[in-house]
């Protein structure tokens, strides 16, 4: 795909998905620019909010489908790299806290909100932005999002307590699938909260964009997994890439509308009736963890999968270290095998997003357009938002 003219991508519907896809080493060292453009700004505000709470703020990262799995996948790497003493960090869906926000906002409790966004517009994101201004005292946002027109960065421009950070305008994606948009924020998040040293950051991102462009490289091996007879997919980790599986599987399943089914588990849980979904029919990735105490689960599973000769293929995602998985693995040859699970979500994601590519050309879908009713949409519509009172709390039992 990445070898084709833009003129047969074209005909095969999928022009734009394949160059999002493509471009997104390029979109991670402007993120990372923007960020350094705006670094002192965001000190500023984190210092800030510090300075008029006492204790520690809560950080939710919110957002609906990809931007939720965005939170998903940064926050173990950034609960445990991130200032603990300043901040608890969160993730919770959009979808989660405006069907029950009892559940998930403390009034008392000083909370920065973080929403991931591709348009800005999603109708559950506008909507606990408007709850948490109704519901939490002391309400912070940090907007990251990539369409400066869109509802949630407008509405941010005469708010003092609302950091705008504009994603490159690559990254807002114009197919139906979120690529950019999804690397781009988490990579964001983990960089302002993030309390490696700067230089680090800088070397964790260029070693992301040497992956990345590996990714496109190697193609053809991806391609070799879709030419296998599957017609089930399941995708495990552990960490942040338990969270990376969610949008790994979602990929697959938006692109070829459905067609293969999907599943996501940790590495550990799997076991724990998940597994009853692999046959013969069935590929079975794991992201390998850099971190040797959980790379051991990662593989374990594998090995046992591997063993009971129950799958159609076994596939381990991640760089090569001491202890590797016997089968089929994609190792990166440009990988470091320290670079921390938040950040090697990034070209592990990659990998996620050109299989998914080429499974939707093998179903003969569009993966431009791959919803063939138009009943899936790439800005969700036909959301009710329902007014939430108070005493709505009080009566929900």
């Amino acid at each position: 795909m990445f070898e084709k003219s833009d003129t047969d991508l074209k005909a095969m519907g999928a022009g734009i998905t394949t160059h999002e896809i493509e471009q997104q080493p390029e979109l991670w060292e402007e993120t990372v620019q923007i960020y350094k453009d705006h670094q002192s700004e965001i000190e500023a505000f984190l210092k800030k909010i510090s300075d008029e709470n006492e204790g520690i703020v809560r950080v939710i990262f919110t957002g609906a489908g990809t931007s939720a799995y965005a939170g998903d996948t940064v926050t173990p790497y950034l609960t445990l790299h991130g200032d603990r003493s300043r901040f608890k960090f969160e993730s919770i869906a959009t979808t989660s806290i405006v069907a029950s926000p009892y559940d998930y906002f403390e009034a008392d409790v000083p909370t920065i909100l973080v929403s991931f966004s591709r348009s800005g517009n999603s109708p559950e994101s506008v909507a606990t932005v408007e709850l948490g201004e109704q519901l939490i005292k002391h309400f912070y946002q940090i907007t990251i999002t990539c369409a400066p027109e869109g509802k949630l960065a407008q509405r941010a421009e005469n708010e003092d307590n609302n950091l705008v950070l504009l994603q490159p305008a690559g990254a807002n994606d114009k197919g139906f699938a979120m690529t950019g948009s999804f690397s781009c924020m988490s990579l964001s998040a983990m960089l302002i909260f993030d309390t490696t040293d700067e230089a680090t950051k800088e070397q964790y991102a260029a070693t992301i964009v040497k992956m990345g462009h590996e990714v496109i490289e190697r193609e053809p091996e991806i391609q070799s997994w879709v030419n296998e007879g599957f017609d089930r997919i399941a995708y495990l980790g552990s960490g942040s890439l338990m969270g990376l599986t969610r949008e790994a599987q979602l990929k697959v399943l938006e692109l070829t509308a459905g067609r293969l089914a999907t599943i996501f588990d940790s590495s550990m849980g799997f076991r724990h009736g998940p597994k009853s979904f692999v046959n013969d029919n069935t590929l079975v990735f794991d992201f390998l963890n850099n971190n040797d105490y959980t790379r051991q689960y990662d593989i374990d599973i594998m090995e046992e999968i591997h063993g009971d000769k129950i799958a159609r293929d076994e596939i381990a995602i991640g760089v090569s270290k001491d202890e590797n998985f016997s089968g089929k693995s994609f190792l990166f040859k440009t990988g470091d095998p320290n670079l921390p699970e938040g950040y090697l979500a990034l070209p592990d994601v990659m990998v996620a997003q050109t299989f998914a590519l080429l499974c939707s050309i093998k179903v003969g879908n569009t993966p431009d357009t791959p919803s063939p009713t138009g009943t899936v949409n790439r800005v969700v519509k036909g959301v009710t938002i329902h007014p939430y009172q108070p005493e709505d709390e009080k009566s929900a039992y």
